[in-house]
């Protein structure tokens, strides 16, 4: 009877690995100790860390497509409303993490994005994929005139998510989540204000 896989242990044990880590400091005696599975498990799943890296990468932004769409998709809310539930929603995980842990996107947009060009070609394509529902919601919000649109949602969202990861780094750094609510409060009541709002300031 063949052993049943433990893949999707060990991709999960990588993430956290690698949160506490990085992708450099994770090693795969690590990543198996933690899915508490033989490290000829971790062989037979991937070729190399580089393709392990992939996986948890793909498995971490599954994840935060979820959340997303479970934000910008809510038609109950207006779009303002839906980006600003987003940046909530993250802010209450960063916070049940006490503010030690960020965003693996953004860590491994610093780690590795000179190291692997693989895992940057993979991380240029989720920043491309993660972009879109972001300018769809700007978008739908320029159109009812909540949002300004002095910009594109295109660049708009750029700027959100670019942003924000910096105000996650910084976070980090001061365990604190001053950066991410400073972020909120300027970019609500400039960038993301109503066109009506803009005009009259």
């Amino acid at each position: 009877m063949p052993k049943p896989s433990l893949k999707n242990e060990i991709i999960a044990a990588g993430l956290r690995v690698m949160f506490r880590k990085g992708y450099e400091g994770a090693s795969v005696r690590d990543v198996v100790a933690e899915a508490g599975a033989p490290q000829g498990s971790f062989t037979n799943h991937f070729r190399s860390k580089e393709a392990f890296a992939e996986a948890v990468l793909n498995h971490y932004f599954d994840r935060t497509r979820g959340l997303v769409m479970a934000a910008l998709g809510d038609s109950s809310l207006t779009p303002r409303d839906r980006l600003r539930r987003y940046l909530d929603v993250i802010t209450d995980r960063l916070a049940a993490d006490n503010y030690m842990r960020g965003c693996l996107i953004g860590d491994f947009s610093i780690e590795v994005s000179q190291a692997s060009d693989a895992l940057r070609q993979q991380l240029a394509e989720i920043y491309r994929e993660w972009l879109v529902p972001f300018a769809d919601c700007i978008a739908e919000g320029q159109r009812s005139g909540e949002i300004d649109d002095r910009f594109s949602p295109q660049d708009l969202a750029e700027f959100l998510l670019t942003s924000w990861e910096g105000a996650i780094l910084r976070m980090k750094v001061e365990r604190d989540p001053e950066p991410l609510e400073r972020f909120k409060r300027i970019a609500f009541a400039t960038v993301f204000s109503s066109a009506e709002r803009t005009v009259t300031k």
